[in-house]
């Protein structure tokens, strides 16, 4: 394990200092002591209703994910150049949207290749020439992120759709709060309650141009057969908004309304958490349960807002991903203060050549895929797994992208023999409204298999309460 680097211990040379105050209390902590925290954390989850479905799996469709109790802890510094460098990519990925919607300058000017926008499947027609309220596209943006070193970064995928995983970042610290008062007391740490405030504050500033008075804001879910249905709810309760399915809106005119017992409601922002296919039936699929007949139309005519827009999955492409760090130089004339991953493009011959000669060396992912799924990670795969990767990629390489299996940092978990250190990632969520908003601290998963970089909940990882101290 020595090639990691250690969040906590870093290189070996003592306890860094923004972990100073979890080092005795580690120590203090007896394993009976440590058994029955968990146990509680893991009633409190149940209690709560907290569970994550996985498709397809065929088991407990209530299984919770694991939750550790070791927090993960940034100084105030290194959250301030996070922060810099997350709200600069929400920018200019917002400001891409606008563009590949409208005159398309960036492709014009060849920076860029066209069939990855145009032809790219998360494109869509039906938005072209339209510019949302205050040219916001994604208006939640989760970025991931993985560290390296003391001061090594890089951002592994944008998520510019509906990115989940905000409800596990409110709950962790809610249980850790609980079962630790006296750790809060000792370290400042900054709150990341605000998060449904903020969230409301983002989508109110969006409003259509037809809207008067208050916007009136309803979470729009697939329904609790979805594996994320316990966040919806979980929001929409926190931000006293409406929870809906789409047969609960309907349109008439120029407006959405929603059915109430107290008669029809308009709606003017819709926070969706369905995906674009599936939101109207007469301008997608129409064989779609999911959605509401004729909301484009209004959408586009200004009488609704929906959240992210219908379109917005163009810029979080794993192949777009790779021009992110020249769509900053581009629209903000800025260098990028997070760096990428270095990536290859199955697409490309000479990138193609070079993957297929180290496949054992690279982690190779579907354009599209996403959850972990349709990846090859080569150092921990077989001769065979490989062999098949490298067939199935022979066969649409456009479809493929590599990047070098980074180190990962790790953060000391509690695990049966004790604590040791586990890889982890993190996600932090940008709002994006009439200004752009992250609250201090984001989801961070944890791949609790030994020696694994898989941190995805629906692989099998776990998730932490994240710090980031008030000094």
């Amino acid at each position: 394990m020595g090639a990691y680097f250690d969040e906590m211990n870093g290189t070996g040379g003592g306890i860094r200092p923004p972990y100073a105050r979890l080092g005795d209390w580690v120590q203090g902590m007896p394993v009976e002591l440590r058994t029955l925290k968990q146990a509680e954390a893991e009633a409190l989850f149940r209690r709560i209703g907290i569970t994550f479905a996985v498709y397809g799996e065929g088991g407990d469709p209530d299984r919770l994910i694991p939750f550790d109790m070791f927090p993960r802890v940034f100084s105030n510094a290194e959250w301030t150049r996070l922060e810099r460098g997350i709200k600069q990519r929400a920018r200019a990925l917002n400001a891409f949207l606008v563009d590949v919607y409208g005159r398309g300058e960036i492709v014009r000017a060849g920076r860029i290749p066209a069939r990855l926008v145009y032809q790219n499947e998360a494109y869509e027609k039906a938005v072209v020439g339209f510019v949302p309220p205050k040219g916001v596209y994604s208006h939640i943006v989760g970025i991931d992120l993985v560290r390296t070193g003391p001061d090594d970064f890089f951002v592994l995928e944008d998520n510019c759709r509906t990115p989940s995983g905000v409800s596990y970042m409110l709950e962790n610290r809610e249980i850790m709060m609980r079962m630790f008062p006296e750790l809060f007391r000792e370290n400042r740490i900054e709150p990341v309650d605000s998060y449904p405030e903020i969230l409301r504050r983002t989508l109110a500033s969006v409003a259509p141009a037809k809207c008067q008075g208050d916007p009136q804001i309803a979470i729009l879910t697939p329904g609790h057969f979805n594996s994320a249905y316990y966040e919806h709810s979980f929001l929409a309760d926190l931000m006293g908004v409406e929870l809906v399915e789409g047969q609960d809106l309907f349109v008439d005119g120029e407006f959405v309304y929603a059915r109430t017992t107290e008669g029809p409601r308009r709606v003017d922002v819709i926070y969706r958490r369905i995906d674009d296919t599936f939101l109207d039936p007469l301008c997608f699929r129409p064989d779609s349960m999911l959605g509401v007949p004729g909301l484009m139309d209004v959408y586009r005519s200004g009488g609704v807002t929906i959240a992210s827009a219908p379109g917005a999955g163009v810029a979080d492409d794993k192949a777009i991903y790779t021009y992110v760090p020249e769509m900053i130089r581009f629209y903000l004339g800025e260098e990028p203060i997070l760096k990428n991953v270095p990536t290859w493009q199955c697409g490309k011959a000479d990138d193609l050549k070079y993957v297929l000669e180290n496949l054992g060396e690279l982690v190779v992912k579907e354009v599209h895929g996403s959850g972990g799924y349709g990846m090859l990670v080569g150092p921990k795969a077989t001769k065979d797994q490989i062999e098949a990767f490298r067939a199935k990629i022979a066969e649409d390489p456009a479809n493929y992208i590599a990047q070098p299996t980074l180190s990962l940092s790790t953060v000391p978990t509690f695990v049966e023999e004790g604590v040791a250190p586990r890889h982890v990632d993190l996600r932090p969520y940008c709002l994006v409204g009439e200004r752009i908003e992250l609250v201090p601290g984001g989801l961070t998963r944890v791949a609790l298999t030994e020696g694994s970089l898989v941190v995805n909940s629906s692989q099998g990882g776990g998730v932490k309460d994240t710090w980031v101290l008030a000094e």
